[in-house]
């Protein structure tokens, strides 16, 4: 089903309405993609620069949200538009999940700031679920290294949000005065990366496709 023809949430639905959004989903595809750092999250770019297309060649699929070209981790594509609108719209609050490597070592006080919202060009963002991180997560390396002071600590915090305003977590993270270095998205909702590598691409498998689909 097209998303323009999707009947709004909460109105009654035909047996038919339904049958027909469960064909179509049934012929939709779902990957699990992960966008190395210096990627945009598109198939094509005028100026030439990396790419989805260098990496996925299967056709009739786009991004269900996006990452910045700096940041790095789970893309999912998919050709499912109601669910890609769904997986992006804040009305839904899909959590996403991040690991998030700042400058210095953030204090109790900079995490509540954090959980409880800060203000982005007089907007504040949601409740946030933050920890700091007791040792560096398992992750790949960045082909091009994070800027390094040898008189700065830095420290690795795992932040979920519920929405997805325009770098959102490294505006977050700034306002509490701890600079983000790298950005690496590991969830959204119950979707997981693991230990898929950067470039690398899989499809969903039926369960996990099932477990996006369940709040449809």
């Amino acid at each position: 089903m097209k998303i323009g023809c999707q009947k709004p949430i909460g109105m009654h639905r035909s047996y038919h309405d339904i049958m027909i959004e469960r064909k179509d989903r049934g012929r939709s595809q779902y990957l699990l993609f992960h966008k190395p750092y210096g990627v945009l999250s598109k198939f094509t770019d005028v100026e030439g620069r990396p790419t989805l297309g260098d990496y996925v060649q299967v056709p009739h699929v786009y991004p269900a949200g996006r990452l910045d070209m700096d940041s790095e981790g789970l893309l999912l594509l998919t050709s499912d538009g109601a669910l890609a609108s769904r997986l992006t719209s804040p009305t839904f609050k899909v959590p996403k999940m991040y690991w998030v490597q700042v400058e210095r070592i953030p204090d109790e006080a900079a995490l509540v700031r954090l959980r409880s919202g800060v203000l982005i060009k007089g907007r504040k963002t949601r409740p946030a679920t933050v920890r700091l991180l007791a040792e560096e997560p398992l992750i790949h390396p960045r082909p091009v290294p994070i800027r390094f002071r040898k008189s700065v600590p830095t420290a690795w915090l795992q932040m979920e949000i519920s929405e997805g305003m325009n770098r959102q977590i490294r505006r977050m993270t700034a306002q509490v005065g701890h600079p983000t270095l790298r950005v690496i998205r590991v969830g959204i909702g119950s979707i997981s990366l693991g230990q898929l590598a950067p470039g690398a691409w899989r499809m969903l498998s039926p369960q996990e496709i099932q477990d996006l689909l369940k709040s449809d």
